[in-house]
């Protein structure tokens, strides 16, 4: 297979600094980031020639990944691709025999596994152009959809841009709580904020159909900033892509188990909520357990590289596993690399999260890393802290 590479790859999300980023505010006002940051930041001792120094060496190791692609990162993606299909085709298999325990359980946790890998470690990074540069019109972010209820379109701009863009600056990053929730102690109480623990319980069952939903930003529409027109447009847009997923999941391939149709629905629905579950539990470690910190919009005001680099370091957190949990991730579990490095493809984050790790050391910045449990438990406290009034650090 011939790989045709350009070099030097268009920097398309990882956003260097070249002149000061101005944006609507893509928030409600009740969540903008007016409020002061309580707590100061683990980078407040960074120096402007620091804050330059380390942006040079973060800027070399993505300079030298991206030298370095070549055929054996494109086999990479196609194998992963070819496992996740041959799992998607293994488990719609099993359950046209769904009436079966065993056939139904086999299915399930097939098709479990196949929808995890389509949305985390194929979706997700294609769609952040990761794979552009094989020029493969097959794999490439321009081209893509997966199987997830928000059109790719609408996900590109709400995460790469926006997410990516403002990490975890209170107001412009609409991935901060999702502007349902309470995720940090400079966000106002207001009473509904008391039932968010089950906000959180019911936006993990129904993950994908949230972030879709939300992406519309219908508070916009509320707040009349937004044309309810517009978001009229993109609800038909939504649909034309979820009724295709709904009749896949519950019409089409039930209709094909024949007396098993309710029980493969069922286990249609049971791989798209393990899945959906999945999901909210790595992205959530990933943004908010202890040690994330999230920013004032003051900060974007002629941020430099090297500002930007840190901001995200300290907006990400990490999570330790096995090679094959990272691969289940879509290696969001090195959440800190992917944020400094959101359009380098995801298996070389491994590999160099060492060296991150060690620059992080060195220049005296926290490096938030853990294992699933403990970091969902991190994550779960904070949700149900924040669901009561206050939560700021005590004064000394």
């Amino acid at each position: 297979m011939t790989i045709a590479i350009d070099r030097p790859v268009t920097r398309t999300t990882s956003m260097r600094k070249s002149e000061p980023l101005v944006v609507e505010n893509p928030l409600p006002s009740r969540v903008a980031g007016s409020v002061p940051t309580i707590a100061p930041s683990a980078a407040a001792h960074l120096t402007p020639e620091q804050y330059d120094a380390l942006a040079v060496e973060l800027d070399a190791i993505r300079d030298e990944v991206i030298g370095s692609l070549g055929e054996a990162d494109a086999q990479y993606i196609h194998n992963v691709i070819k496992l996740q299909r041959g799992l998607e085709i293994a488990g719609r298999g099993a359950l046209i025999f769904s009436l079966n325990p065993a056939a139904w359980m086999a299915g399930t946790a097939a098709l479990s596994v196949a929808k995890i890998l389509d949305n985390m470690e194929i979706g997700h990074n294609v769609l952040h152009g990761q794979w552009d540069w094989m020029k493969d019109p097959k794999i490439h972010s321009t081209t893509w959809e997966w199987d997830h209820a928000s059109t790719s379109k609408a996900w590109q701009k709400s995460h790469n841009y926006e997410h990516h863009t403002f990490t975890n600056v209170r107001g412009k990053d609409r991935d901060l709580g999702y502007a349902v929730m309470r995720v940090t102690p400079e966000q106002p109480w207001r009473p509904i904020d008391l039932i968010q623990p089950l906000t959180n319980v019911g936006l993990s069952l129904i993950f994908e159909w949230g972030i879709a939903i939300y992406d519309i930003e219908l508070e916009k529409v509320q707040e009349g900033t937004k044309p309810w027109a517009q978001a009229k447009q993109e609800l038909k847009a939504l649909w034309r892509k979820t009724r295709k997923q709904l009749a896949k999941d519950y019409v089409l391939f039930p209709l094909l188990s024949g007396p098993g149709f309710v029980s493969t629905a069922v286990a249609n629905l049971t791989a798209n909520t393990v899945r959906n579950i999945w999901s909210h539990a790595v992205i959530f470690c990933g943004h908010f357990p202890d040690g994330v910190e999230s920013f004032e919009e003051s900060r974007l005001e002629n941020e430099s590289q090297g500002e930007w680099y840190v901001r995200q370091m300290l907006g990400s957190a990490n999570l330790t596993g096995s090679p094959t949990f990272h691969l289940m991730t879509g290696n969001l579990s090195h959440q800190i690399e992917h944020h400094l490095f959101p359009d380098v493809p995801s298996n070389h984050y491994a590999r160099i999260a060492p060296r991150v790790r060690e620059i992080c050391e060195r220049y005296g910045l926290p490096y938030t890393a853990g294992p699933l449990p403990k970091q969902y438990a991190k994550v779960v406290r904070k949700i149900i802290r924040y669901a009561f009034p206050g939560g700021g650090p005590k004064a000394a």
